[in-house]
């Protein structure tokens, strides 16, 4: 009977790193190659394009301005003129098509800016470094993108020298990119061999998960305010128009009385009847 030791041990270790993967939020399928990471660079993209699409309107626009006009004082323009027209027309899509495209920001533009501005341009350079990374590091930049998105949000209205804003320049434009730098330094041969304990896959995919859960807490921490303030108005909602029901469980609660009678509806209604 064939020795079935080293196929048990293989699969006692791959039901264990399912486990932790799920304990940890489960498996993120990656991005399709080419899609956007967040919502901020897919704006960005789409600014561009149509930046793009209005220029060509304009320039093929102009072109056959200009040949009406040559046609009229001329007398026509003639079958190769017609030609011309058709290929400087192909020639207008062919130039703006191969330009215009969105650049990669530089790592020293990443913490410039405003948040929206900041955060468009670190999820475009984690979208460009992202096919050099392995698979279970592209998971952690997809989750990335969509914590930066809101992050972005809460960093609205802040000024430029609140304590948040620089944490969040360092967090997003110096130690995550520092990160894929430093592993990308290494030849690709040498990224898989064990160096110290770890493979520097595997430093790469602990570091940038421990990046994401600090987007993830500074992200919360700005957002207590505003989950307080949503609460507070839910009670006052609950007191003000949730009828008996909602009284008596403010007051299993523990909530305080203010003394406050509240009017008997009952008797109005009665009232009224009469």
């Amino acid at each position: 009977m064939a020795d079935t030791t080293r196929e048990s041990d293989r699969i006692l270790r791959e039901a264990k790193t399912s486990l932790a993967v799920q304990r940890e939020g489960g498996t993120h399928r990656p991005a399709p190659r080419g899609q956007s990471i967040g919502k901020a660079s897919a704006q960005l993209k789409m600014k561009s394009l149509l930046k793009k699409v209005r220029n060509i309107v304009l320039a093929v626009f102009a072109l056959w301005v200009a040949a009406g006009i040559t046609g009229a004082i001329i007398g026509g323009i003639g079958f190769w003129g017609v030609m011309a027209v058709v290929t400087l027309t192909a020639l207008i899509f062919a130039m703006f098509a191969a330009t215009g495209k969105v650049k990669t920001p530089k790592r020293a533009e990443l913490k410039l800016g405003n948040p929206q501005q900041m955060v468009a341009r670190t999820e475009l350079w984690l979208e460009a470094q992202r096919p050099a990374l392995p698979p279970p590091a592209q998971a952690i930049v997809d989750q990335l993108g969509v914590q930066l998105d809101a992050l972005g949000l809460q960093l609205q209205g802040l000024e430029g020298a609140h304590p948040a804003m620089a944490e969040v320049r360092e967090l997003v434009g110096e130690y995550i990119p520092e990160t894929i730098d430093n592993y990308r330094k290494i030849p690709a041969h040498l990224r898989s061999e064990e160096h110290t304990g770890k493979t520097a896959d595997e430093r790469l995919t602990e570091s940038l998960g421990k990046l994401s859960s600090e987007v993830d807490r500074v992200t919360r921490r700005l957002a207590e305010g505003a989950l307080d303030d949503l609460a507070i108005k839910s009670r006052y909602l609950e007191y003000r128009y949730g009828g008996a029901d909602a009284l008596g469980d403010m007051r299993d609660t523990g909530v305080p009385d203010t003394g406050v009678p509240l009017p008997d509806f009952a008797a109005q209604s009665i009232k009224q009847e009469r």
